[in-house]
């Protein structure tokens, strides 16, 4: 009889670890989601920058330089696993680049009536503000998965299995200063 009951506890004992590692999974590949997201949504607002960059060469020819450089910024949001440290110099990348759009629009006063100009600007701040979303929402994945890592006693069995705390995105407290797009 207590043999029974033995196993009995040590099968309750290897289902309840399972059911947490199953949930430490599930959460973990919703924070991988999330964060690929917000890569996505990254990429998208670099592909409208670039087209905005084309538009604005044929006004300032002699800004090619600067231009290029912001071209050449895209190749860094192509990771295919990015963690939130690259997504934080994305971000940086792109308030440099946005700060450096604005001063080359600002000296033609022409490009910005251009209506493709106009145009590309609004799917720019669509694309911002997707990206604010999805940090929000990666954040909030994070807050879930970290609190379920840290609470006792799933923290003892996401210990065992490696499971540990995730990083959140770093709030970007100069966006208050910065330059609209």
């Amino acid at each position: 009889m207590t043999l029974i009951i033995i196993i009995a506890v040590i099968a309750v004992l290897v289902l309840w670890v399972i059911s947490v590692q199953n949930k430490l999974v599930r959460s973990d590949e919703f924070c991988n989601n999330a964060l690929k997201q917000i890569n996505v949504q990254q990429i998208s607002r670099f592909d409208a920058l670039q087209a905005l960059v084309k538009l604005t060469r044929e006004y300032a020819s002699y800004e090619a330089e600067t231009l290029q450089k912001i071209v050449d910024a895209r190749k860094i949001t192509s990771s295919a696993a990015p963690t939130a440290a690259e997504i934080n110099a994305n971000e940086q990348a792109l308030k440099e680049i946005g700060a450096k759009l604005i001063a080359v629009a600002e000296a033609y006063p022409e490009l910005k009536a251009n209506q493709n100009y106009q145009q590309t600007m609004q799917s720019i701040e669509k694309y911002e503000e997707n990206v604010r979303l999805s940090r929000m929402t990666y954040n909030d994945t994070v807050t879930r998965f970290n609190q379920q890592v840290r609470a006792f006693p799933a923290s003892a069995v996401a210990g065992m299995l490696g499971f540990a705390k995730r990083d959140y995105l770093a709030e970007d407290t100069s966006k208050k200063d910065y330059p609209t797009i």
